[in-house]
């Protein structure tokens, strides 16, 4: 068989969307933004070390609409990869791959990013009053 009659992998058009290819994406992605994520802890640190000017400028810049955009980001980034995370535990304890459990488990991740984000947020608003 030479090279030209051999099939073609799939590409993602063929494919029909499914919320385990998705999160599979959205954890790569995730850890990714959490790697810029602890650049920014590591700026946030420095500047606390370097005194109270250089502190309050970056303080200012992450309570500001942007900053929270930012934070909102990075809080659901994690979530999202802790619970995804969690959900590939109990997929190498053999556990969830029915096709009803793996739908139902990544739903549940998702969804529990969202409201363990929203609770974060939520409280650190009032931190930040």
């Amino acid at each position: 068989m030479s090279e030209a009659d051999r099939p073609l992998s799939p590409h993602l058009q063929v494919y029909r969307w499914r919320i385990t290819m998705a999160l599979s994406i959205f954890h790569r992605a995730t850890g990714l933004a959490m790697s810029f994520g602890l650049l920014l802890l590591a700026l946030w640190l420095m500047t606390a070390a370097t005194g109270p000017e250089s502190y309050t400028r970056l303080r200012e810049l992450l309570v500001s609409p942007l900053g929270w955009i930012v934070l909102g980001g990075l809080t659901f980034s994690f979530f999202l990869h802790l619970c995804n995370g969690v959900r590939h535990l109990f997929w190498d304890a053999g556990l969830g791959f029915e096709k009803s459990q793996y739908t139902a488990s990544g739903w549940m991740a998702v969804v529990a990013s969202i409201a363990l984000s929203a609770i974060v947020l939520l409280i650190g608003s009032g931190v930040t009053s």
